[in-house]
C-alpha cells in the first residue's frame, strides 16, 4: 500500500483541520444589527445573512474601494468576510462537517463610481471557500459595486449553502 502524498492528505482534511493548517482562526460572529437572524434554514439549504470584513483586532474594515482602500486590501477584507461566514456556518450547524456545498455568493463592494475590479475583490472570499471546502467550496457568484454599505464597510458578502440532511437528526 502506497503512502498518501501531501496533496492527498491536504484534500482529505476536514474544513476545521484546513483552517488550522493554514493558521486561520474563526472570528466570533458579530451580533445582528437589526431584526434579522444570522441565517435561515429551509430543508437542506442554509441562507446566510450578509457579513462584513471583521479584522483580527475586532474592528470592521471601512472605506471606499478605489479611494480609501486598495484592491489588494479589499481582497483581504473579502477573505476576512469569508471567515465570518464560515464562523456563522459553524455556529448555526455546530460543525463545518455538515456543509455539503457552497452554492452561491453575493459579494458587494463599497466602491467609487468608476471602479471595475469587483470580481478581483470578491475572489478573496471565493478563494478561501475553495481552499477550506475543496470542490465543495466552488460556487456561483455575483460581485457588484455599491455606492455605499452599512457603516461604510468596504465589503459585504452573503451566501447560500447546502447542508447534509443529517445535521439536525437526534444523536
Amino acid at each position: 500500500m502506497r503512502a498518501k502524498t501531501e496533496t492527498e492528505i491536504r484534500h482529505s482534511l476536514s474544513p476545521e483541520h484546513r483552517l488550522v493548517a493554514r493558521g486561520l482562526r474563526l472570528p466570533q460572529v458579530p451580533a445582528a444589527a437589526g431584526n434579522f437572524d444570522l441565517g435561515s434554514i429551509d430543508g437542506t439549504t442554509l441562507y446566510l445573512s450578509g457579513q462584513g470584513p471583521l479584522l483580527e483586532d475586532g474592528n470592521l474594515a471601512r472605506g471606499k474601494v478605489g479611494r480609501d482602500v486598495s484592491v489588494k486590501d479589499a481582497r483581504y477584507h473579502a477573505m476576512r468576510t469569508g471567515l465570518v461566514l464560515i464562523s456563522a456556518m459553524k455556529e448555526i450547524l455546530g460543525s463545518l462537517e455538515y456543509v455539503h456545498q457552497i452554492h452561491k455568493l453575493f459579494g458587494m463592494v463599497n466602491a467609487v463610481p468608476d471602479f471595475t475590479e469587483h470580481p478581483e475583490v470578491i475572489n478573496g472570499c471565493s478563494d478561501l471557500f475553495c481552499d477550506i471546502f475543496g470542490v465543495c467550496g466552488r460556487h456561483a457568484r455575483a460581485a457588484v459595486g455599491m455606492c455605499s454599505l452599512p457603516g461604510n464597510i468596504s465589503v459585504e458578502i452573503e451566501a447560500i449553502v447546502s447542508i447534509s440532511p443529517e445535521w439536525n437528526l437526534p444523536s
